[in-house]
């Protein structure tokens, strides 16, 4: 990812924040419609999933200009979400409803420049969650 990429990712997010709820919303009603089999992964009481959605967003978006400092805690995540159930077929669909929230949640001023740093970041840390929670063999799966 490049410095631009990183800032153009920052300041859409500072955008998403305002309506936090209602992007979390849109985001596990999208994934819920296209991978209906991790709607049973989630047990607890969704506004406060939600919740830890966009707080988690916010440390990682805030974390990219130094990405090494956001890696212990995306690592003891994707440890975390194994216990959950969690496979790692699950991150591309998890992906793919990030994009298309953000998509709808910016609107207009969502671009394909954009739409590229945020998939490429999106890329660089699922794959790294992945290796960490899987080994590296599960990239094959």
């Amino acid at each position: 990812m490049t410095p631009d990429q990183v800032r153009s990712i920052q300041d859409s997010f500072t955008k998403v924040a305002p309506i936090s709820e209602q992007a979390a919303a849109l985001f596990y009603g999208r994934l819920f419609e296209i991978a209906p089999e991790v709607k049973p992964l989630f047990r607890g009481d969704m506004n406060e999933q939600g919740r830890k959605l966009m707080a988690t967003l916010a440390v990682v978006v805030n974390g990219l200009g130094n990405i090494t400092s956001i890696l212990p805690a995306a690592s003891a995540l994707a440890k975390r979400h194994v216990d959950y159930g969690v496979k790692a077929s699950h991150y591309e669909p998890v992906g793919a409803a990030l994009i298309w929230t953000l998509q709808r949640g910016l609107g207009e001023q969502w671009t394909p420049e954009l739409e590229a740093a945020w998939s490429a970041a999106y890329a660089l840390l699922s794959q790294f969650m992945i290796d960490e929670a899987y080994g590296r063999s599960a990239a094959a799966e």
